[in-house]
């Protein structure tokens, strides 16, 4: 699957839609772990404070913000994020 408007791929899906702060970050963090560096995970959240908390896990951490975006659904706001998972030591 490729990023909206880019020509990255994404390579795993974080489903923390209904997940308050801090699981999604946490849950984040756990599947990058397991993921290659340079591959790409994208994450569905619903909770309005992970637009700050995953900016500021990306700094934390050295892994790639490459995208944020918000969305208007049936089931409410939806928050979508892409993250690249940094070179090890980086």
């Amino acid at each position: 699957m490729r990023i909206p408007n880019s020509p990255q791929n994404i390579d795993n899906i974080l489903d923390a839609r209904g997940l308050s702060c801090p699981l999604p970050v946490l849950r984040a963090r756990k599947t990058l772990k397991r993921m290659d560096a340079g591959q790409v995970l994208e994450i569905l959240a619903s909770d309005p404070g992970s637009l700050k908390d995953f900016v500021s896990f990306c700094v934390q951490t050295g892994d790639e913000l490459l995208s944020k975006a918000t969305e208007e659904t049936p089931e409410g706001t939806l928050y979508r994020f892409h993250i690249r998972r940094a070179e090890e030591g980086g």
